[in-house]
């Protein structure tokens, strides 16, 4: 088995903003195994947030070169990386080769059944009111937007999207920006502007105060929430949890978190960072039968994989073997 890692930079269409600060560029590590005539490919975005960077995601998967040469397989790889990153490109890449050497698609792989087009979320990136408006204006044919917040002047960002977008089903994205005062005093606003979700409204390290708040809105963890060992923290402070595979480590515990949530009887979103299709294809799996997706990465970027996944403005078709699994 050969490894090859490669460091690739996408332009986004204007520019990506959160409440830690802006991007102009997505930036991917793609995992590509080469055995004989076969090869499988992932990607995964690296993320400051959980210390992660191009060069610690690269330094991870080179350090397991020699062990995947030597016949290191999916399943017991799972115990020699953490979540995260690295092992969301090497799990997806694993797959996507068993995928082309079978001969059998990814459903088919897992033994579930044939995925059907979903609708994904649109993300307005974090900006004044005015603009934000201008933004909602433009994408009112969407069902769903989904709107980054950072704290002060939320209420007026999500008045001026709900004019701007009268007709879409609108979830919220805090990225651990707000604090408790601001969340008592924002939410009977939201409430009434018809938010239906509100993602990681506090930082991971202070959720502990959502037990004893008013949750008239579904709370849903991002941060908070990386694997089924997450799930212990999560009943009593959220309703939701945002399944990503860079958190997660790959599509093998994407597909085992999702289950031990539902068991848990927590509603399911599966999100992504801002990347290619490839990177989408095999969140798309995950994404079956939850309760939002937001999967939009390629419509953020300037220009896509070739083969990438097609959308019909919000709609999520299935994608080609050429692209993955």
């Amino acid at each position: 088995m050969k490894v090859n890692l490669l460091h690739e930079s996408w332009l986004i269409e204007g520019s990506f903003t959160i409440s830690r600060g802006s991007r102009t560029h997505a930036n991917v590590v793609v995992v590509e195994l080469q055995q004989g005539e076969h090869t499988g490919r992932g990607e995964c975005v690296p993320y400051a947030r959980y210390d992660e960077s191009i060069e610690s995601v690269i330094a991870e998967l080179a350090a397991l070169k020699d062990k995947i040469a030597a016949g290191l397989t999916r399943q017991n790889m799972q115990t020699l990386l953490p979540a995260g990153a690295a092992r969301n490109a090497l799990d997806c890449a694993y797959w996507d080769l068993a995928c082309k050497q079978s001969g059998k698609r990814i459903w088919q792989q897992l033994e579930v059944s044939q995925p059907e087009p979903i609708i994904t979320a649109f993300t307005l990136s974090l900006d004044t009111p005015e603009r934000m408006k201008a933004a909602a204006i433009k994408n009112a044919h969407r069902p769903l937007l989904k709107l980054k917040l950072a704290g002060e002047g939320d209420v007026e960002r999500v008045a001026a999207v709900r004019e701007g977008s009268p007709k879409a089903r609108i979830i919220v994205d805090a990225n651990e920006g707000w604090n408790e005062q601001q969340y008592l005093d924002m939410v009977p606003e939201l409430v009434k502007l018809g938010v239906e979700m509100i993602e990681q409204p506090f930082p991971a390290s202070d959720d502990a105060a959502l037990a004893h708040l008013p949750r008239p809105i579904t709370l849903c963890a991002d941060e908070s929430c990386h694997d089924s060992s997450s799930l212990k923290n999560i009943t009593g402070r959220y309703d939701m949890i945002n399944i990503k595979l860079d958190k997660t480590g790959g599509l093998t515990e994407a597909i085992a978190l999702k289950e031990e949530a539902e068991k848990a009887g927590l509603q399911v979103m599966v999100g992504c960072m801002v990347a290619t299709s490839l990177a989408m294809a095999p969140a798309f799996i995950v994404a079956q039968n939850v309760q939002i997706v937001d999967l939009d990465g390629p419509l953020l970027l300037a220009e896509d994989r070739q083969s990438g996944i097609q959308f019909d403005e919000s709609l999520m078709n299935f994608y080609q073997a050429t692209l993955w699994g």
